[in-house]
C-alpha cells in the first residue's frame, strides 16, 4: 500500500498557478507571516487587466523588486577591510601597471573607490547570467539554519559565501537584480566622465540588466545593446536555437564619450577621380545633390542656374513644385560650392531640365573644405 501524505493540497498556490497562466503580469514577490518570499498576487494590477476602464490609483513608472531598498543600502554601507599585496605570487610588481584584485567584487569596488575614484576609462564585466545554476554572491550573510544546509559549502576562493540561485528560488530574479545593483552603482563612481562601461549579458536577464542600467546611469546615456554571435547552432534546443549574447554600452556622460572610428572599414575605391584640387583635397567621387526621401522643404526648393542660360530644380524638374524633392545643401552654401569647386553641372538626358547637380566628396577634406580622416562607425551586426 502506498504511503498517504499527511499534507493537503494548498489550493492558495494552485490559484496563484492559474492565475499566473492567464495574468503573469499580476503576479509579484511577498513576505509572509514568517518574513519568507513567496508569490502572491497583485490585485490592483489583476483589477486593472479585468477592466475595460483605467481603475483609480496611484501610478507611476518604475522598476522594481523585493530587496531592492536593501541592496541600495548594502552598495552604501562602510566597510573595514584594506588590500593585501602579494608580492610573492606577482610578477614585475616594481614596474608592471597592471592590478589584479582576488575577493569579493562588492567590497573590492568599494575599496577602489579611495583610490579610483573618477578615474576609471573602461569598465568590462562579465556577470552571472542567471541561468539557473549560477552561483551568485550573497550580500546579507545572515541565514537560517535550514538555508545554511542547503547552501553547505558553496564558497569562493576567498571564503566569501555564495548560493546556487535556480528558477525554484522564489526570488530567483530579484535576488540577482539585488546583487547587480549596487555593483554598478559603484562601477559607476569609478568611471571618468568619458568613461564607458560594457556588460554581458544573455536573454535570461536582459531585459532587467537594461532596466537596472538605465535607473543606474541614465537611459539617455545607453550608447548600445550589441548583439555578438557565440556558436553557430545548438542541435538540442526544443524550439529556436539560441546563437547570441548581447553587450550592453552605458556611458557615465554620453555628451563627453568619443568612440574611435573604424579607419579600415572605410571604402577609398570609390574615390576615383581627380581635379585641379588633388594636391589639397585628394581624390573625389560625386554623389547627387538632390534627394527625394528627406522630406520636402520649400526653402530647399529652389533653381539653380545652368551653362545654357536656363535653370534646374531638384528631380531635374524646370519649375518649383513639391514632388518631395529638395537640394540637400542650402542656397548659399550651393553658391560656395560653386564658387569653390564642390558642386559640377552635367548634362543628362533623362533630367526634363537637361541638367543633373552633383557635388564632390573629397577624401582628405569634408564638404565645407576643411581637412579630415574618413573612417566608418563600427556597426551593431553580427
Amino acid at each position: 500500500m502506498e504511503k498517504l501524505t499527511q499534507e493537503t493540497v494548498n489550493f492558495t498556490e494552485k490559484n496563484i498557478d492559474k492565475i499566473a497562466a492567464l495574468f503573469p503580469s499580476a503576479i509579484t514577490e511577498t513576505k509572509d507571516a514568517d518574513g519568507k518570499l513567496k508569490r502572491a498576487v497583485n490585485f490592483d494590477q489583476l483589477k486593472q487587466l479585468l477592466s475595460d476602464e483605467v481603475v483609480d490609483g496611484d501610478e507611476c513608472y518604475e522598476f522594481t523588486w523585493v530587496g531592492k531598498k536593501q541592496s541600495i543600502i548594502e552598495g552604501n554601507r562602510p566597510i573595514r577591510k584594506t588590500l593585501r599585496p602579494c608580492k610573492e605570487e606577482s610578477k614585475n610588481w616594481d614596474t608592471t601597471e597592471n592590478l589584479y584584485i582576488e575577493g569579493d567584487n562588492l567590497d573590492v569596488l568599494k575599496l577602489l573607490q579611495n583610490s579610483y575614484l573618477n578615474k576609471v576609462k573602461m569598465i568590462y564585466i562579465d556577470p552571472p547570467y542567471n541561468t539557473g545554476n549560477d552561483f551568485i554572491y550573497r550580500d546579507n550573510f545572515k541565514v537560517s539554519k535550514e538555508d545554511y544546509e542547503e547552501e553547505l559549502g558553496l564558497f569562493d576562493e576567498e571564503e566569501n559565501r555564495l548560493f546556487k540561485n535556480t528558477e525554484t528560488n522564489g526570488r530567483y530574479h530579484s535576488d540577482w537584480c539585488s546583487m547587480m545593483y549596487p555593483r554598478l552603482q559603484l562601477a559607476r563612481n569609478l568611471l571618468t566622465d568619458d568613461g564607458v562601461i560594457f556588460i554581458s549579458i544573455d536573454d535570461n536577464e536582459v531585459h532587467n540588466l537594461r532596466k537596472i542600467c538605465d535607473e543606474v546611469f541614465g537611459e539617455e546615456n545607453m550608447i548600445a545593446s550589441i548583439i555578438w554571435q557565440k556558436k553557430t547552432g545548438s542541435s538540442d534546443a526544443n524550439l529556436i536555437a539560441t546563437i547570441t549574447e548581447y553587450l550592453l554600452v552605458f556611458a557615465k556622460n554620453i555628451s563627453n564619450s568619443v568612440f574611435n572610428q573604424n579607419e579600415e572599414a572605410h571604402d577609398e575605391k570609390r574615390y576615383k577621380f581627380r581635379d585641379e584640387f588633388f594636391e589639397e583635397r585628394g581624390p573625389y567621387y560625386y554623389d547627387n545633390l538632390d534627394r527625394g526621401t528627406l522630406g520636402y522643404h520649400e526653402s530647399l526648393d529652389y533653381e539653380i542656374s545652368t551653362s545654357d542660360g536656363k535653370s534646374t530644380f531638384p528631380n531635374g524638374r524646370i519649375y518649383k513644385f513639391n514632388d518631395g524633392w529638395r537640394w540637400k545643401w542650402s542656397k548659399d552654401k550651393v553658391e560656395w560650392g560653386l564658387k569653390n569647386g564642390f558642386i559640377e553641372i552635367q548634362a543628362s538626358t533623362s533630367k526634363k531640365s537637361g541638367w543633373s547637380v552633383y557635388y564632390k566628396i573629397y577624401l582628405n577634406v569634408d564638404n565645407e573644405g576643411k581637412p579630415i580622416k574618413r573612417s566608418s562607425p563600427y556597426k551593431n551586426i553580427i
